[in-house]
């Protein structure tokens, strides 16, 4: 197995990993329901998807079953459901005869942009043996709030919403609810780059770079023995 990524299969069978899988998993089924318009159980998906990104990490911690896997689990299982989410959205309100929510609709490509950028950035960071930083509390609130915002637009939202027929979020309502998401999210994937630029520094002084050339050739010598 390759040393820069062994470290990522230890541990691996845990509650919060199992969640984390489940999480992923919820993603098509959710894109489903939305796509047949049972926004309902579109709703309940969600809102499971969401409990169980807030129940992993506190099992994790509390039962001391964190592990590096996890670590990259849990904000991928996010990033693909934020991004789903955003696609959808983005193409409902891209239908919309409501010209101010038709514009507002490319609002939502803001988090498919930022995904792309964390996923691609993360693979990179493998790639040089470095390991993307765990969902710190900018993150953990970014992605909260993205739920609750999203979940009250499926249920509330203004020519979408579940129960609109109850109650309907004001044009101007969801969209601030969205910016204020937009925003989070970007807080977030700012608070990341210390972390990135410390590995960095360390993967790429001379000392990392001669370490990295030592475990190469270390590789080398072990495949031809």
């Amino acid at each position: 197995m390759n040393k820069k990524t062994s470290y990522l299969f230890e541990n691996v069978w845990t509650i919060p990993n199992l969640l984390s899988f489940i999480r992923i998993l919820l993603i098509p089924l959710f894109a489903y329901l939305f796509y047949k318009r049972q926004l309902v159980w579109a709703v309940a998906v969600l809102a499971l998807s969401g409990l169980s990104d807030f129940f992993d990490g506190k099992i994790a911690r509390r039962f001391n079953q964190v592990s590096e896997l996890g670590k990259m689990l849990d904000p991928i299982a996010d990033k693909l459901t934020q991004a789903t989410i955003a696609v959808m959205l983005f193409f409902t309100f891209f239908k919309a005869d409501n010209r101010p929510l038709h514009l507002f609709a490319w609002v939502f490509l803001l988090f498919i942009v930022k995904e792309l950028v964390m996923l691609i950035g993360g693979a990179v960071m493998i790639g040089f043996g470095l390991k993307p930083g765990a969902a710190e509390i900018y993150g953990k609130a970014a992605t909260m709030t993205f739920y609750i915002v999203m979940i009250a637009i499926i249920a509330f939202g203004p020519e979408i919403g579940a129960f609109r027929h109850l109650f309907t979020l004001p044009d101007t309502v969801m969209m601030v609810l969205v910016v204020i998401s937009v925003i989070l999210t970007f807080v977030a994937f700012f608070s990341y780059m210390p972390g990135v630029h410390k590995q960095a520094k360390v993967r790429f002084s001379p000392e990392g770079k001669a370490a990295a050339r030592a475990a190469k050739e270390a590789k080398k010598a072990e495949k031809k023995g």
